[in-house]
């Protein structure tokens, strides 16, 4: 469900992000976003239980835990990061035509 939420609001993001910015507004955009997604995966748990069970299933290392929700997040991002391209794209293209 928060992909969902997180495609929504990369949308929003498109619509928002000024066009002067460019590619390096787009890609602190897409940081920030992946950012995000990592730090709502990681509050989450793993499957939804306790953080202190969660921490339990990783030997009590935070760094495989938050590396764990890395590699979970970079494979749920393309949805978001399409969406943000293609609306920040069709941006860009209206105000190039004259």
């Amino acid at each position: 469900m928060h992909v969902y939420l997180l495609t929504l609001t990369a949308a929003v993001a498109g619509f928002l992000l000024p066009t002067r910015w460019g590619i390096l507004g787009f890609v602190a955009c897409v940081a920030a976003l992946f950012l995000l997604q990592v730090s709502v995966q990681t509050a989450r748990g793993y499957e939804g239980i306790a953080f202190e069970e969660t921490l339990l299933l990783f030997n009590n290392s935070w760094a495989s835990y938050i590396g764990y929700n890395f590699q979970i997040t970079y494979r749920a991002f393309a949805a978001p990061m399409m969406v943000l391209a293609l609306v920040f794209i069709f941006r860009l293209m209206r105000q190039r035509v004259p």
